[in-house]
């Protein structure tokens, strides 16, 4: 067994123990809290991420901890950083829809080389390693061809950030012309929308506002299911630190980005 292998495992572990925290929750009666850039956290979100920092902790004390709910730990210049969110689509835990998922991933100098995306309400596991290929519960999973946007089942989490989105947010991405060039549309958001592409249930996924802790994890999952990953910009390099990601059959990736406006 290789070392990116005992990596992978363990991130795998990671998502499974932090699934102890936020079922039960998920299934009782919780509180709702909203932090100054107005999205929703509960105490879930919370407790998942102490019990993944204490094992990460008690396993590799070297490692730095990047996650959503409590920042940056550990030595900053590490060349192992840890990037976790451990409720991805908490808008969607809260309404008690279970396609919120719980992201881990491991960088190497800088690099995604390990991703994984659980979803405890589903009981589902999508996991990937550089070099290893993308699977879901188990079994090998790509993107599925597509070569036209009138062919194609788009994704997105929202029209934030879009010309749709209203509130006077700056658009990133021109939705309300993409929408009609496209064969189906649905609100399968989040990291499942991206897990959607990897395993060939949706052609493409857009996400207008990201951070650290939501791209780590899906990049190299779509990477190595053969899915085009790019910002909606058409950046292809240096993903986990793009405040936008795209996701799609590799056959869609010009049409998609010109419809874009990128």
């Amino acid at each position: 067994m290789s070392e990116l292998d005992d990596y992978l495992a363990f991130a795998r572990k990671l998502a499974e123990e932090a699934e102890r925290e936020i079922l039960p929750v998920f299934h009782g009666d919780f509180e709702v809290e909203f932090k100054k850039d107005r999205s929703p956290v509960t105490e879930a979100d919370r407790a998942a991420e102490r019990r993944i920092r204490a094992l990460i902790e008690k396993k590799y004390p070297g490692h730095a901890v990047l996650g959503e709910e409590y920042g940056l730990t550990g030595d900053e210049g590490s060349s192992h950083r840890w990037v976790v969110d451990p409720i991805d689509g908490t808008v969607s835990f809260t309404c008690r829809v279970p396609l919120f998922g719980t992201l881990v991933s491991l960088l190497v100098d800088g690099d995604p080389v390990v991703g994984v995306a659980h979803f405890p309400a589903l009981g589902q596991t999508a996991w990937a390693a550089r070099g290893t290929g993308a699977f879901l519960d188990g079994k090998p999973v790509r993107a599925r061809p597509c070569e036209r946007l009138g062919d194609a089942l788009l994704c997105a989490t929202g029209t934030h950030f879009s010309d749709l989105g209203g509130g006077g947010e700056p658009a990133r991405v021109q939705l309300a012309s993409l929408l009609p060039k496209v064969r189906q549309f649905r609100g399968w958001g989040d990291c499942y929308g991206h897990v959607l592409v990897a395993s060939g249930r949706a052609d493409a996924m857009i996400d207008t506002a990201m951070k650290p802790w939501d791209n780590a994890a899906l990049v190299p999952i779509l990477r190595e299911a053969g899915a085009a990953v790019f910002g909606v910009d058409g950046r292809e390099d240096d993903l986990v630190q793009v405040d936008s990601l795209v996701s799609c059959a590799p056959g869609l990736r010009l049409e998609l980005l010109a419809a874009l406006g990128a």
